[in-house]
């Protein structure tokens, strides 16, 4: 819908055009979407409560892990439900306020979820470097800090940029060239000078991964010294089993962003951008509780032992 106002026309509903142009593809891409977004669902919510249920895991890598996941259960359900919709109905419309909504809550959430793999990173190297102070220097009171730090930031890069959208023109056409409300498909419908914005979103982008990253790098270059310093092949396992998983997701979550906002915004690669988003809010989310949870064996102990006692209590 286009409402005129004077000599201005502003734009108040966007129509999504979908994840694909052939309708034939439309039940099977739903079917699979389902999938992954129960599997995430159920993935990320029972980490959560493996990890509350088992005193063994009341350790700040586990509390950082279990907002990590609360994070992709966050981002997963701010795009994943719209995508399931505009699958099944006609009326793939969202109202600029909407739109505008959706997008703050994902941009707050990977930002987010972005510092929190960096705050883990922190987290593996006090645990690795200085063990014997690990429990002083991670504090309860300091994890609480690092996390609503995290939050905090994520909230406040997200209202700059999301207001810098919300400042923009949009006079019509009112198609989104997606199945969501993505940065690059909503500058591209403005219809006045978007540069303000693409600095913003340039300089947070680019200040938020180039931090995240030192941060990460700084504390592997630290726990790598120190593992090379190890006499025992043991302790060299038991690091690595422990890294390992925190490594697997960050290489994927920083991978596809990169992959995504690397590529220019032309219309010949929204087939690109649709699929790289799709990756990025809706399989990493499923991909992150499988990682840590089957290279961890506390992790893997406590399922079996929620499984085998409702086993129990069902043959009783």
């Amino acid at each position: 819908m286009i409402l005129e106002e004077g000599n201005q026309s502003s734009v108040t509903t966007f129509i999504l055009l979908g994840f694909t142009d052939y309708p034939h593809l439309q039940a099977p891409l739903f079917l699979v979407f389902l999938i992954i977004y129960t599997v995430t669902l159920v993935g990320n919510f029972g980490l959560i409560i493996v990890t509350r249920i088992n005193p063994k895991l009341h350790t700040p890598m586990y509390f950082f892990l279990s907002h990590l996941s609360f994070l992709d259960i966050c981002y997963s359900s701010v795009f994943t439900p719209k995508l399931l919709e505009i699958l099944i109905v006609d009326d793939r419309s969202i109202s600029f306020k909407g739109c505008m909504i959706q997008f703050f809550f994902v941009c707050a959430f990977v930002i987010t979820e972005m510092f929190m793999l960096a705050v883990m990173a922190y987290d593996r190297f006090v645990a690795i470097c200085n063990p014997l102070l690990y429990t002083v220097a991670m504090s309860r009171k300091l994890c609480a800090l690092l996390v609503a730090g995290t939050y905090l930031w994520g909230a406040l890069c997200s209202t700059t940029i999301t207001y810098s959208l919300w400042e923009l023109s949009y006079c019509g056409p009112n198609i989104i060239n997606h199945f969501g409300c993505e940065y690059s498909a909503i500058l591209s419908l403005s219809c006045s000078d978007p540069i303000f914005s693409q600095m913003v979103c340039l300089v947070i982008s680019i200040f938020n991964e180039t931090c995240s990253l030192l941060i990460i790098l700084a504390s592997y270059v630290f726990i790598i010294i120190t593992i090379i310093r190890m006499p025992s092949t043991g302790g060299l396992r038991k690091v690595f089993s422990t890294c390992s998983s925190h490594l697997t997701a960050i290489s994927i979550f920083h991978g596809i962003i990169l992959l995504l906002y690397c590529v220019p915004n032309s219309k010949s690669s929204w087939l690109f951008i649709k699929v790289a988003t799709v990756l990025f809010t809706v399989m990493i989310p499923m991909l992150n509780p499988l990682i840590y949870s089957l290279r961890n064996k506390d992790v893997k102990e406590t399922v079996k032992r929620l499984i085998n006692s409702k086993l129990y209590s069902h043959s009783m």
